[in-house]
């Protein structure tokens, strides 16, 4: 999710085209939107995450699927909604106009108007799977237009018609002005794609993520231009296009914006479909804590706030929908412990810091943060060992298919629970379990295993390891 670039200067006309664009209907978003993503166990009725959504001050918000639920509980309130498409249906929607037709038919008209859908985004980081490089890129653009054609001919002309693409659609992204779309995917996908959103007068939805560029490289990207709170002294002056940047966000959309002019769409308009910071994470990930999310998106809300609007150094004064990730911590989420830590609100509702959305509240008026504890990177040794708790230990299923799949990628990953070796006592699954998973993550951290075993495991800076039985540990 992070490259960088973007054109010298527009004509003229074209700038002049571009901001009379911004009146279009579904192109004004007063106030930031909210990612709402439902992969939890533990979280709020839709009732109650919608009362929840409209309390942070939001203006919008884009959900995953079209779950009836929430479109329901959605009814009738000012927010602005954007519907995602699920990836595995792309296919079909690409080659039959009628299943395209009938998708808007069973999950949009049944609550469009009183729903104020604005957004219709089909797919999510499509470009991201080379694994998808057959089965859907080539049918990911006939999806849009099978669906936009159902939508007019339903006389629906107020909702948008696109997609979201995260940064690595990008093969060259910095400096902003360089940037440029995957050789891959510039001719096939993109420039197709760019044609429907200019003829549609639609959006290109990015996810950028400031964090995640910052966090792969924090000896040379300063934490406080990732922040929004660096000073001028370390402002990055683009030598291609003679710009200045003061965060390291808008260089991302101007590199998202150059690769479009390179490919002669200058003038598409660009949404930022998801944005955020990660409220914590795991021991060995870098800067995840409440107080850099919280300054971060504080500092989102005000500059997106702002009228007239600051636009990016590139695009001067754009207006854009932008939706931060996200409404909830969700634990079912897999991968790395930031997956399930970007959320503005912990699951039982309580805020996990103080933020307003609508960018009426002054940045001065908040109270005061947390100090951040893991801003540098952490150098001790981590284990990975059984953390779900009581009820997830109560479920064998659970935990012997947790173990069973560490034990079976091999390399001895379990030699040492097997009957004589000496961590096989205590003789209990969660004992065990332990020491498979820890085994497998330090096997297989460096190749991308993450210690989480579908909510089962948690790192922990305490050596597990008892008489005899040693617990592998690389440190960081």
């Amino acid at each position: 999710m992070l490259r960088h670039r973007e054109m010298a200067l527009l004509p003229l006309l074209i700038l002049l085209c571009f901001f009379s664009s911004l009146a279009a209907k579904g192109g004004r978003f007063a106030r930031l939107g909210i990612n709402y993503g439902t992969l939890g166990d533990d979280l709020p009725s839709a009732a109650r995450s919608v009362a929840l959504l409209r309390s942070l001050g939001a203006g919008a918000v884009k959900i995953y699927d079209a779950n009836p639920a929430i479109l329901r509980a959605l009814a009738g309130t000012r927010l602005r909604v954007s519907i995602m498409v699920p990836n595995e249906i792309i296919p079909s929607l690409g080659t039959n106009a009628s299943l395209a037709d009938a998708w808007v038919a069973a999950y949009l008209t049944p609550f469009y108007p009183a729903v104020r859908v604005r957004y219709l985004l089909v797919g999510n980081e499509i470009l991201s799977y080379t694994s998808l490089a057959s089965s859907t890129w080539p049918f990911l653009v006939p999806a849009m237009v099978n669906i936009h054609r159902s939508l007019i001919a339903r006389s629906i002309r107020d909702v948008k018609v696109s997609t979201t693409f995260a940064m690595d659609a990008l093969g060259i992204s910095f400096p902003p002005s360089a940037g440029a779309f995957r050789s891959d995917i510039a001719e096939p996908v993109i420039r197709p794609l760019l044609r429907f959103l200019h003829k549609t007068r639609s959006y290109y939805f990015v996810d950028a993520y400031p964090y995640l560029a910052w966090a792969s490289n924090p000896s040379s990207i300063r934490l406080d231009y990732a922040l929004f709170t660096a000073n001028s002294s370390f402002n990055y002056f683009d030598p291609g296009s003679k710009l200045t940047y003061t965060n390291l966000l808008d260089q991302m959309l101007d590199a998202v914006a150059a690769a479009m002019g390179r490919l002669g769409f200058g003038d598409v308009r660009m949404a930022v479909a998801e944005t955020g910071w990660p409220n914590a994470g795991d021991l060995d990930q870098i800067g995840a804590n409440v107080h850099n999310a919280a300054t971060y998106n504080r500092n989102l809300v005000q500059r997106m706030a702002a009228r007239p609007a600051a636009g990016t150094p590139a695009r001067p004064g754009a207006l854009m929908p932008v939706f931060i990730f996200s409404l909830y911590n969700e634990n079912q989420k897999p991968g790395p412990g930031t997956e399930r830590h970007w959320g503005l609100l912990y699951p039982h509702g309580k805020m996990a810091y103080d933020v307003d959305l609508s960018g009426r509240r002054p940045l001065a008026s908040y109270p005061s943060l947390p100090p951040p504890e893991n801003n540098e990177p952490y150098k001790g040794r981590i284990w990975c060992v059984f953390g779900g708790g009581r009820r997830a230990a109560s479920n064998a299923t659970a935990v012997g298919a947790a173990l069973a799949y560490a034990c079976g990628q091999g390399n001895g990953t379990c030699d040492e629970i097997r009957p004589g070796g000496p961590c096989h006592k205590p003789n209990t699954i969660v004992s065990h379990a332990s020491y498979a998973f820890n085994s497998y993550w330090q096997l297989f951290r460096r190749a991308g295993a993450t210690c989480f075993f579908d909510g089962l495991a948690l790192q922990t800076k305490t050596d597990p390891s008892y008489g005899s039985c040693k617990y592998r540990s690389l440190a960081n």
